[in-house]
């Protein structure tokens, strides 16, 4: 969501007539877009705003947009008093009038509202990327989980017009765009705050599977409570639709689960689960888990890591809990010890790759669709990705950028598999 809100900006800023630049030496307009999810992101934007200020001959504007411009709002002023302007996740349409005011009073200027109004001009985005688009779907969040902060900075959940978001897409892959990703906070309530729309998440997937075109729709993140049989059955029976689903665990204690307000057991989530593989055989899931959080016991973390055991994850973001400003959480002690949580969050990062790496072995031979991205680094290969988010190298020409693959895959390095495409080895086999 960052990302995109940033090329919204960049495309805001160069229609004013700026140029984007990589030089920060020479730079005019510096903007920090900023996440607050979690205390090591904010430390790194404090610190180098910090450095910024020590240097008394810069006269760039300095803006500081984003979840942490929410969070923080007037009291970055008074940390950081070089600091130009504040613009919250609420506010991006306002960020021209902003600079206006910051260029001709001279003064700081601030906008940081609590509710979302759906009125960006998604259209205006700068994207870099020309096969890969985000698409916003909704914002904001109503589930209020203990930890975190994003209720506080993205405001309650806002859905974006269908129509809106069909028209967007079937622009974007006029313009060639093979891959759109749908964003939101929680894309499973997408709809929900509309019933005069009649259309929810998997309604909208409906939709986007009729755009001649579109190879691929992905989603991000969810929530399980939301995650419906309706969804199942699209993500089984629509083309486009890739067969990955985000499954946040965060914890398997039913305890802690409580005490994080996430509203379902871990009895409601094996039971989506389940439905899910039935449904989509070849479905594969994503969590995201924090260990340590407050009270937890090592036989409760113990919960967690069987049951990431069984699920056998292909992806996963796995942190150590840190307290967060603004939220319910604050109000416990933190009383798990640094050092326990990092041996928590080891433990279970080494199960992670270990499953990982089995799950990569197992691969091996196998053929799968690739949508090929891009070159690498040296020029050499081609980097392409599968359905279900695996990279993968492959030896080709620029004419297959933006193209669907089927690929062998024979090898891997890390976390990429070294593959070759199946018709031109069975051409080979042929001239043999």
């Amino acid at each position: 969501m960052n990302e995109l809100d940033s090329e919204i900006m960049v495309g805001i800023l160069e229609k004013r007539g700026l140029q984007r630049t990589q030089d920060e030496e020479n730079a005019d307009l510096l903007i920090f877009n900023t996440c607050s999810i979690r205390d090591l992101a904010e430390r790194k934007v404090m610190g180098k705003l910090g450095q910024l200020g020590r240097h008394s001959k810069r006269r760039s504007i300095i803006g500081v947009t984003g979840c942490m411009a929410m969070a923080k709002k007037e009291s970055l002023f008074r940390k950081l008093p070089h600091v130009n302007f504040v613009i919250g996740t609420n506010n991006i349409t306002d960020l021209n009038v902003v600079l206006d005011e910051v260029i001709e009073t001279g003064k700081q200027s601030i906008r940081t509202n609590d509710q979302f109004e759906e009125n960006l001009d998604y259209l205006v985005a700068k994207r870099d990327d020309p096969i890969k688009a985000y698409v916003s779907i909704i914002r904001g969040c109503d589930k209020f989980c203990t930890y975190c902060v994003v209720p506080y900075t993205r405001g309650q959940e806002v859905s974006r017009h269908p129509d809106s978001i069909v028209e967007e897409c079937q622009l974007l892959v006029d313009k060639g765009y093979k891959e759109i990703t749908l964003l939101g906070q929680n894309v499973n309530s997408y709809g929900k705050d509309k019933p005069e729309w009649n259309c929810l998440f998997h309604d909208l997937l409906y939709r986007l599977d009729n755009i001649k075109g579109l190879e691929r729709v992905r989603f991000m993140t969810s929530h399980p409570v939301d995650i419906t049989e309706n969804l199942m059955y699209a993500i089984r029976d629509l083309p486009s639709v890739c067969e990955f689903v985000h499954f946040p665990l965060q914890a398997g204690s039913n305890r802690i689960l409580r005490k994080m307000h996430r509203i379902y057991t871990v009895e409601k989530y094996l039971e989506k689960v389940d439905l899910l593989k039935k449904i989509v055989p070849n479905a594969t899931l994503g969590t995201d888990i924090i260990v340590g959080f407050p009270t937890e016991t090592e036989e409760e973390f113990q919960e967690t890591y069987r049951l990431f055991e069984q699920i056998n994850y292909s992806v996963a973001f796995i942190f150590a809990y840190s307290p967060r400003k603004g939220t319910p959480a604050m109000r416990w002690r933190d009383d798990i010890p640094e050092e326990v949580k990092q041996d928590r969050l080891q433990r279970l990062l080494q199960l992670h790759y270990q499953q990982a790496e089995k799950q990569r072995q197992e691969m091996l031979g196998s053929e799968v669709e690739v949508l090929v991205e891009k070159f690498n680094e040296d020029n050499q290969l081609l980097k392409a990705r599968t359905r279900c988010w695996k990279n993968v190298l492959l030896p080709g020409d620029r004419s297959l950028v933006g193209t669907l693959q089927k690929v062998q895959l024979n090898g891997y390095s890390h976390q990429t598999f070294l593959a070759e495409i199946v018709k031109e080895k069975e051409l080979l086999a042929l001239a043999k």
